[in-house]
């Protein structure tokens, strides 16, 4: 395997990108691909020091869209949905961060994550009732995807007939988030589910500012700090960001610790471990994009002004200097650092409620299906920031 060229999103890595990504780590931990035009951090003491600093910026969407999407020849749809994402708090840096994450965060309080403890063991028997006259499934589109949809559109406050919709709007925008770059038509095809999700949730949020209710959405529209709030855009930005964010993320942390389980006979899927070893060894972050606001020295490499980096949380948490025997999934691992959600002033917000929903999905399937078994190969999602499958064939 060469370093010259390594491509993270070639089938090979797609599937599995742990192998390229030690070899990075191992002979060029601050890489230079000129594939991506972007710098490559694989150590975990590099990645970690990285998400703490302040000059490895979050604010990368709004030089972007100055930059590549003003022009008279840019879409309209496109440049719409770019300012959308610009709004979402994880392209922010402080103070406009700061704000953003202290009025969320009185609507997003570990009070509200706790309520719904009953009502996602409820969903996911619900789910899995519905497979047991079966013998097969796909994990992902019939029961990973569905729940934690679910679980957050509840908590929004979406009526239920609608909730199926999102996973098409979800499906597109995935590109634009997440960074497909293979694909040519991404950002047409996600600008047009942008708009579509947008246009849905607008309606929504100004239905929650006439009537409001007791869910999250009403709870944004609420949210005051000495004088300040969300603005209405800011409240369906966010309301975008955690229909995404909130399923996304916990469905692929479900599906890979499933995966990761049948893989490894022998694991207990109830051990306290199982959730924090899923985000160690195949967690749902891949890489984290960030922009440098300055001149940094790392590595013995300089990071100019302007460069995009890829920090890599899935080479991180594989780093031998930190784990012992860190290809091996082991849920009696005695807890470490992982930063499969991040560290920092970017911390995952949602990561209480991903830990409860993969705590209660994971083990409830192995207990409902029994003689549990993959078949087939499962399907990666093609983008160079998630590590998760598309579907997920099983027979049980």
């Amino acid at each position: 395997m060469t370093l010259a060229q390594p491509d993270l999103l070639s089938p090979e890595a797609v599937a599995d990108p742990y192998p390229m990504l030690a070899d990075l780590r191992e002979r060029d931990p601050v890489h230079w691909s000129e594939r991506y035009r972007s710098w490559f951090v694989t150590r975990y003491a590099d990645v970690d020091a990285a998400l703490r600093d302040p000059r490895f910026s979050s604010d990368r969407i709004a030089p972007y869209r100055r930059a590549r999407l003003s022009g008279p020849d840019t879409d309209p749809a496109v440049r719409a949905a770019f300012g959308v994402l610009e709004n979402w708090m994880v392209f922010k840096d402080p103070p406009d961060h700061t704000r953003l994450r202290k009025l969320l965060g009185r609507a997003f309080t570990p009070r509200a994550v706790e309520r719904v403890r009953t009502r996602v063991a409820e969903i996911a028997d619900e789910l899995l009732d519905a497979l047991a006259d079966r013998s097969e499934a796909d994990l992902i589109g019939e029961f990973a995807y569905p729940l934690t949809a679910s679980v957050v559109a509840e908590m929004l406050g979406v009526p239920r007939v609608d909730r199926d919709r999102f996973k098409d709007w979800s499906d597109r925008i995935t590109g634009l988030v997440f960074g497909g770059m293979g694909d040519a038509d991404r950002h047409t095809d996600g600008a047009g589910g942008m708009a579509e999700l947008t246009a849905y949730l607008g309606e929504l949020v100004a239905h929650h500012e006439r009537e409001p209710a007791d869910d999250l959405l009403s709870a944004l529209v609420r949210a005051r700090d000495s004088g300040d709030a969300l603005s209405h855009e800011e409240v369906v930005a966010t309301g975008v960001l955690l229909l995404f964010a909130g399923h996304e993320t916990t469905t692929n942390v479900i599906g890979n610790g499933i995966r990761a389980l049948l893989e490894h006979p022998g694991q207990a899927p109830d051990a306290p471990g199982t959730v924090e070893e899923t985000l160690r060894f195949d967690g749902p972050a891949k890489t984290i994009a960030r922009l440098m606001a300055t001149d940094v020295e790392l590595g013995g490499r300089t990071l100019r002004a302007g460069e995009r980096v890829f920090l890599c949380p899935a080479a991180a948490n594989r780093d031998p200097d930190v784990f012992a025997d860190p290809d091996r999934f082991d849920v009696g691992r005695k807890p470490g650092r992982q930063l499969g959600f991040g560290v920092g002033l970017h911390y995952c917000l949602g990561a209480p409620l991903a830990r409860l929903e993969a705590s209660i999905a994971i083990p409830a399937v192995f207990r409902r299906l029994p003689a549990l078994r993959p078949t087939g190969t499962p399907e990666w999602h093609p983008v160079l920031l998630s590590r998760g499958m598309t579907a997920f064939p099983v027979e049980f």
